[in-house]
């Protein structure tokens, strides 16, 4: 069937017209569709039937399409063309040559001349058509592996923004700047922990990898927001052992927190939980006045506590909090390919990571409308699992991305 899979590319339309009478010509040339012209020549339909039949030896007939096919010869002969192949269309009166141009001439300039020809009913360069009904994936290996990939349709919403010119402050642990997946993201990399190097760490890469790493760059992962620069901010450290627990100070995280807010990060992610505290509820008051978005890690250990507590703060669980009652936020969270120190992605777990992820799409948001709110469209009021497309359809008219989801509830953060 190769003289099909021609005439798809060079007659469009054909197919649909479901001809079963063979090409005039079946050679297997290789000239790219770009420098090709269709010619048209008028012919008669009378012949046709229903059926996709034609009688009569009009169009049948191996002489006929001999004649057909020296005419068609003749007249790229003239105009300096090469043909390639034809194909009968009696149903609109003409038949479909596909003739090739040369170099140094344009398809525009070769289909006007020999429009101008008396045995050329017209002539047009061969035209491109998109499908608009599906969505390219990025080349990153392991992009089909990630939740958002599909809970998320990360793909489409990569359509309408990857967070472009916003900046997102990570406090966390300290991350490896220089990841193949990260390499370029980080607009500063500084370390707020007394005492300590800063040195990359497990928790502090991950959180950076699912919010920003690189999108289609043939490795790894894609962030949610691939787009966005991140402040990180080492606030916290990684204790020896085999479980590796991460802790923080609270005076490195308001110190973290105190730079994010002189930087003016759009978005400042606290993948962190822990008791109360009137200083760093206080610095969040000002980010929050100041526009920023802030998104916690929730915690149902510490349901009061810092940050998920604060009024104002995002906080977001992963699925298995799904049932949590309150202004609780679920996003994916489980089971989450992301990068690590060394260069290296492994799978991460826990509510950290849902926060990334939320970060990640209010950078999406920001991007399309700078806002001093977020809208967060949500399948139960005020919290529940978050319809990531109709959030952003909230920023961006005309969305074009596979909204999921009953939009039922929704929930503004005001700053």
């Amino acid at each position: 069937m190769t003289w099909l899979r021609r005439l798809v590319a060079a007659c469009a339309g054909a197919a649909a017209l479901a001809f079963s009478t063979p090409a005039l010509a079946q050679g297997s040339p290789s000239v790219p569709p770009e420098r090709q012209v269709l010619v048209m020549v008028r012919h008669a339909a009378d012949h046709f039937r229903p059926n996709g039949v034609y009688g009569g030896g009009a169009y049948g007939d191996d002489l006929s399409r001999s004649s057909r096919e020296r005419l068609a010869r003749a007249i790229a002969k003239k105009h300096g063309l090469t043909f390639l192949d034809g194909w009968p269309m009696p149903m609109i009166g003409v038949d479909c040559f596909i003739m090739a141009v040369p170099d140094g001439r344009t398809t525009t300039a070769a289909a006007n001349e020999l429009s101008s020809d008396s045995k050329v009913a017209w002539a047009e360069p061969v035209q491109l058509y998109h499908a608009q009904g599906s969505t390219a994936l990025p080349n990153d290996p392991l992009f089909a592996a990630q939740p958002a990939a599909r809970a998320w349709d990360l793909a489409d919403l990569h359509r309408i923004a990857t967070g472009k010119g916003v900046k997102v402050a990570v406090i966390d642990s300290g991350i490896q700047a220089n990841h193949p997946d990260l390499a370029g993201q980080l607009l500063v990399n500084r370390n707020f922990v007394v005492g300590q190097s800063e040195v990359p760490e497990s928790h502090g890469t991950g959180v950076a990898g699912v919010i920003a790493a690189k999108s289609d760059n043939g490795i790894g992962i894609a962030g949610v927001a691939p787009g966005a620069k991140l402040l990180g901010l080492r606030a916290c450290w990684q204790q020896p052992g085999a479980h590796a627990e991460t802790v923080c100070d609270g005076l490195s995280v308001a110190k973290a927190l105190y730079f994010a807010v002189q930087q003016r990060a759009d978005v400042i992610n606290l993948s962190i939980s822990g008791p109360d505290d009137r200083l760093l509820t206080a610095l969040v008051g000002a980010a929050l006045s100041r526009g920023t978005i802030v998104v916690g890690a929730y915690n149902a250990k510490k349901p009061d506590g810092f940050p998920a507590a604060v009024p104002g703060v995002i906080a977001v669980a992963d699925q298995s909090f799904a049932g949590a009652s309150g202004q609780v936020y679920i996003a994916p969270g489980r089971d989450v390919p992301t990068t690590q120190p060394g260069g290296r992605w492994f799978l991460v777990d826990g509510s950290s990571f849902s926060a990334a992820h939320v970060s990640g799409l209010a950078a999406l948001v920001r991007q399309r409308r700078h806002s001093d709110s977020l809208m967060l469209v949500s399948n139960r009021p005020a919290g529940g699992t978050i319809d990531a497309c109709a959030t952003l359809e909230h920023a961006a008219s005309g969305c074009d991305c596979t909204c999921g989801g009953a939009k039922i509830s929704s929930a503004r953060f005001n700053h």
